[in-house]
């Protein structure tokens, strides 16, 4: 998988696999080895090319700073992701190896699977669907089965970045929601003008029927949502995780649903996922689990590798790339 070199190539090593075309042409200017390390049979090539490497692509994998010791030649991540907690940022600042992500692409694709979290959860789509598939649909469903409107609710958005403010329109615009977030500065949105106000996190969690999580994993969200938040939420609110699953101290979350405090979560996401088998997570009745799926649209992991690949591309001429990170903010 190595082309001719040239005098400008660089050593790229792919560590999530590429559409055949972006890999053709990331090969087309940089010497390109392909190994995915969570495959067992190319692990021992992931870790061989480790040394030579000078550019890194892909995600889903934790680049430690164990890794980064056997990379000493190592000048940019090109992440194909928008959230950047696989890597260790502080590291890499101090290595002056660049970052780059995809923030914008996945937008509304995650806002969308966000909000079919808010509905299924809300409205108790799969035990429904359970109920017809398994053919134990006999007779006209009682109230043990009703669920719950979405419309005309109080939705609690916890940050308010861009995919905040995408649940947000399909909130209020779509279903009539009023909308408390919070953040660290109050957002202009001209569309949402008396449909969604900035609140402190206590404000936030005891006023809405659904709570939401668009937050980035840092040292300070880490288990923000644990007993204490939990019971600052209203009794029968539910809960959806479309962010990360170290948000959420999940034993808590737990307790939570077991007392029958919450009337559910939605989550896309956990700690550590996969979820293992074992997680009574996995088969909860009050839980409706999805597999990490916020982006998974053909059209959206496309794109994200597109970006990543134009990053990487752009970083290797010396050339800023539209999705650089700023590291300088750590």
């Amino acid at each position: 998988m190595t082309p001719q070199s040239t005098a400008s190539s660089q050593q790229v090593l792919v560590f999530r696999e590429l559409p055949d075309d972006l890999l053709v042409k990331l090969q087309a200017a940089h010497d390109v080895t392909v190994a995915n390390p969570r495959k067992p049979e190319q692990h021992a090539a992931f870790m061989a090319a480790l040394p030579t490497a000078e550019a890194l692509i892909g995600s889903s994998y934790p680049i430690t700073d164990e890794l980064l010791a056997q990379a000493p030649r190592l000048q940019l991540i090109s992440s194909i992701s928008v959230g950047v907690d696989n890597y260790p940022l502080a590291s890499l600042k101090a290595r002056g190896i660049a970052l780059c992500h995809t923030p914008g692409v996945l937008t509304e694709t995650t806002a969308d699977t966000i909000f079919t979290l808010v509905l299924a959860t809300s409205r108790r789509v799969l035990e429904l669907a359970s109920l017809v598939r398994e053919g134990r649909w006999t007779r006209n469903i009682g109230e043990e089965l009703f669920g719950w409107d979405v419309h005309h609710k109080t939705i609690a958005i916890l940050g308010f970045g861009r995919i905040g403010q995408a649940v947000a329109r399909r909130a209020a615009l779509g279903f009539g929601m009023q909308v408390l977030y919070t953040n660290t500065s109050p957002v202009d949105l001209p569309e949402l003008q008396g449909h969604a106000r900035q609140v402190p996190l206590a404000e936030a969690l005891a006023g809405a029927d659904i709570v939401v999580s668009t937050l980035p994993l840092t040292p300070a969200t880490r288990h923000l949502i644990n007993d204490a938040t939990l019971a600052q939420m209203r009794a029968g609110a539910f809960f959806i995780n479309g962010s990360r699953g170290g948000i959420v101290d999940e034993a808590a979350l737990l307790r939570a649903l077991d007392s029958g405090r919450l009337r559910g979560a939605g989550l896309d996401v956990f700690e550590p996922e996969p979820l293992p088998l074992d997680s009574p997570l996995r088969t909860h009745p009050r839980v409706t689990p999805l597999p990490h799926a916020g982006s998974a649209t053909h059209e959206t992991r496309r794109a994200m590798a597109g970006m990543a690949v134009a990053n990487l591309l752009a970083a290797l001429r010396g050339e800023r790339a539209a999705g650089a990170f700023d590291l300088s903010r750590i």
